[in-house]
């Protein structure tokens, strides 16, 4: 099992890499937080930096010269736009839509911060219809021409929308499409050739895969963190973890001088955690009474996203312990261990 994993790290930290790529280019190119209305606009945000060659309208990428080729399912829409309410136009019309018309609104609030399955699968949508990509990924049609195969299940949208019991069903239909999708790879030869070891699974919300996550172990997994995984599921050596999308906006055209802002250090945000959260209780008494420091419970209800953004712009640093405030304050992060 440990060569296994030794002979798939390269592997790994290629995926990872172009990962990294594309979150980079992602942050650059995207207003951190412009909701869903970004992607309602044709192609914008597909406009990518990165590694391989940039696509123009109407030119599919060469998996040729792309980093890394990737197989994807063609798993049936309620696995990921039927999750936004999308539907196949018409009578046999496909699994997936057209991107170069326009793409499914993605939720807002703190969805978009799992959102990572929705803008991997149409990069890989973009790179096989022609939209504007940096092709640094590409679309392959048979697995065997493939480093990786994607599945593009939407797990967190699918937690965050269908986890509850809607009576008089007795389960939640979120785990009602984690067997129906265990049931689809069991019977696909491409996961009985490897077990799965060559499949790339993205749950990015801590919730996300919560039954099927201990059938996936053998598969890369594209997580937040290992918090809530065993080290026999997930760990360093096979899987990757990709940052959260920016709630606040970045903090552009700052003219204000150091001295000009009135706060040192600025959180505001969850401070009792469901699942401890110790060192952030910890700072919060130790730094709750100090001067200069604005350390207070907050959330994304009402207009909390606004007044975090205020008082970042008017702090001179930032406790950043979730690490998903980077680029926001007038001198940057101060990053303690996280919880």
């Amino acid at each position: 099992m440990a060569a296994a994993a030794a002979c798939r790290s390269p592997l790994v930290w290629l995926f990872a890499l172009v990962t990294a790529l594309f979150f980079f280019s992602w942050y650059l190119l995207l207003d951190s937080a412009a909701g869903p209305a970004a992607a309602r606009r044709p192609n914008q945000w597909l406009r990518l930096g990165g590694g391989g060659r940039r696509s123009g309208p109407g030119r599919k990428c060469d998996p040729a010269e792309a980093l890394l080729r990737v197989f994807m399912y063609d798993l049936p829409p309620e696995f990921h736009f039927g999750l936004l309410d999308w539907k196949p136009p018409g009578f046999g019309g496909g699994v997936w839509p057209d991107i170069r018309d326009g793409v499914p609104d993605y939720p807002g609030g703190l969805n978009l911060q799992h959102s990572i399955e929705y803008w991997l699968t149409l990069d890989l949508l973009a790179s096989e219809q022609g939209a504007p990509t940096p092709c640094a990924v590409a679309r392959v049609r048979h697995a065997a021409d493939a480093d990786v195969v994607f599945v593009p299940f939407f797990a967190s949208l699918s937690f965050n929308r269908h986890s509850r019991v809607v009576p008089p069903a007795r389960d939640s239909e979120d785990r009602a499409l984690q067997r129906r999708l265990l049931e689809f790879l069991a019977a696909r030869p491409e996961w009985r050739r490897t077990g799965g070891r060559d499949h790339v699974v993205l749950a990015h919300h801590p919730n996300g895969m919560l039954d099927a996550r201990y059938r996936f172990w053998p598969c890369v997994f594209v997580l937040c963190d290992f918090g809530r995984y065993p080290p026999s599921v997930a760990n360093l050596d096979k899987d990757v973890i990709a940052p959260y999308r920016h709630l606040v906006a970045n903090f552009a055209n700052d003219t204000a001088g150091y001295d000009d802002r009135p706060t040192l250090l600025y959180f505001q945000g969850a401070i009792y955690r469901k699942d401890g959260g110790f060192i952030r209780q910890e700072l919060y008494y130790l730094l709750k009474d100090e001067k200069d420091v604005h350390f207070s419970f907050g959330s994304v209800a009402g207009n909390g996203i606004e007044q975090a953004t205020q008082g970042m712009r008017s702090s001179k640093f930032c406790l950043n312990i979730a690490d998903d405030m980077e680029g926001h304050c007038s001198e940057g992060a101060v990053y303690p261990a996280e919880d």
